[in-house]
């Protein structure tokens, strides 16, 4: 449900005065969070929606001691559960063995004690975390075990680092970040999936990716994957795993400005876009006439700006793309003063002021018929967080759109999160590898 013009009007003059985290102090943190954290925090970790609203309602500020403080110490609660089923999975003691596998990006482990984790890392990837009212004991014994609260903790270390930018949040982040590396390194062999970090130099940074490739030399039809302003590769990658079999390749990227990025974002920052797709290009194994573009939340805008500019790219999905209407002023009406720092601190924006003149130039509205090749743009209805106004006018005005808009969904329609992922999916399979490319 969205919030109450009332809300709306008390969150924007919190953030405007600077007084959100006295406020929060008296309502709880979660009033000023976006609509949809609590669910999209849930699809990620398979938590429990309403133990994830008292952990919540426990959070009374956003300073770093407390937010994160707070979210640390669910999550070293994780780790320790990993830990002691670890332990029962093979046999001998394994204190801090995650904490250690966390600093490294993996888990120093024989082939046979892997073997015993292969069943639960297959059932991890083809469904998805379970929710936290299943038993994994009961699911898959202490490996599924093992796993769970392995994926749950590096979810909240994910959220204690939500927005980002701050020293506390960004080692949040990096807990987070080689949690996931170490179980990736663990999961990737076990369910067949090879997968290559990579680092590509741009322009006084670094992209940091993760590339999946098929099975065999290829060459592989493949998607560039990014996500929006205060989202990360493992939040990308977990759900993509169940998809291995399908015959496309991914690269997934955070998108330039946030986290592990040295460099602000702005309209320039399509060139770390584009040099990803020219390593890909480059790559024999990726096939370079069937290459998509899938962005989700800003990630959207940035698939929606490659479609117009990339003449390499065969199709693209945009969901939850902010294009025009969400970059206006009256499109800021009840943002929180989180993302409203975290666009700050993602743009380099100096002030306020500096923020609207930042966001309204990166307006892609003279863009959209630009754009000759097939999109699929994805979004809820009632988006709280960008306009969906913005979906609705891109998949109008670009010449071969298909709109798929969930009623009674928010942002980047996080209600129908794995509908929309199948189905996006098919899309892809068909435009990247059964139908002819359009002439251009």
């Amino acid at each position: 449900m969205s919030p109450s013009l009332a809300t709306r009007l008390f969150i924007s003059a919190c953030a405007f005065t600077g007084t959100t985290d006295l406020a929060a102090a008296r309502k709880g943190a979660a009033y000023f969070l976006p609509a949809l954290f609590a669910q999209r925090y849930a699809n990620m970790g398979g938590l429990d929606r309403a133990a994830f609203a008292r952990q919540l309602d426990g959070v009374r500020s956003f300073r770093d001691d407390r937010w994160c403080g707070h979210w640390n110490a669910i999550a070293a609660q994780h780790v320790a559960v990993a830990e002691r089923a670890l332990e029962d999975l093979i046999g001998s003691p394994a204190p801090g063995l995650l904490d250690a596998a966390s600093r490294v990006g993996a888990l120093p482990l024989t082939d046979a004690q892997t073997a015993r984790l292969a069943p639960a890392a297959l059932h991890l990837a083809d469904h998805g975390p379970q929710p936290q009212g299943t038993d994994p004991q009961q699911a898959g014994g202490p490996a599924a075990v093992v796993l769970d609260a392995w994926l749950k903790a590096i979810t909240y270390y994910q959220i204690s680092a939500f927005p980002g930018h701050s020293p506390a949040r960004t080692r949040a982040y990096w807990r987070s970040r080689r949690l996931f590396d170490a179980l990736l390194a663990l999961m990737a062999p076990a369910i067949g999936l090879g997968v290559e970090e990579v680092e590509i130099p741009v322009e006084g940074d670094l992209v940091h990716g993760y590339l999946v490739l098929p099975p065999g030399p290829g060459p592989h039809p493949t998607v560039l994957v990014t996500n929006g302003l205060e989202g990360t590769t493992q939040e990308l990658l977990i759900p993509l795993m169940r998809y291995r079999d399908d015959g496309i390749g991914v690269f997934v990227m955070e998108m330039p400005g946030t986290y592990a990025s040295h460099q602000p974002m702005s309209a320039d920052s399509q060139q770390a876009y584009h040099r990803v797709i020219d390593h890909l290009v480059a790559d024999p194994r990726v096939d370079a006439d069937r290459l998509g573009v899938v962005g989700v939340s800003f990630g959207g805008y940035w698939s929606t700006r490659l479609a117009a500019t990339d003449p390499r790219l065969r199709c693209a999905v945009a969901c939850g793309a902010l294009t025009y209407h969400s970059f206006q002023t009256s499109g800021s009406l009840g943002m929180p003063q989180a993302i409203i720092q975290a666009l700050r601190d993602t743009t380099g924006a100096t002030s306020l002021l500096d923020l609207g003149r930042k966001l309204r130039a990166l307006s892609l509205k003279d863009t959209y018929a630009d754009i000759d090749i097939p999109l699929l743009v994805i979004n809820g209805a009632d988006d709280t967080l960008a306009s969906p106004q913005d979906s609705i006018d891109l998949a109008e005005r670009a010449r071969d759109a298909t709109l798929l808009l969930y009623p009674d969904d928010d942002h980047c329609a996080m209600g129908h999160y794995r509908d929309w992922l199948d189905e996006s999916r098919r899309w892809l399979h068909h435009h990247l590898t059964t139908a002819s490319p359009a002439p251009r």
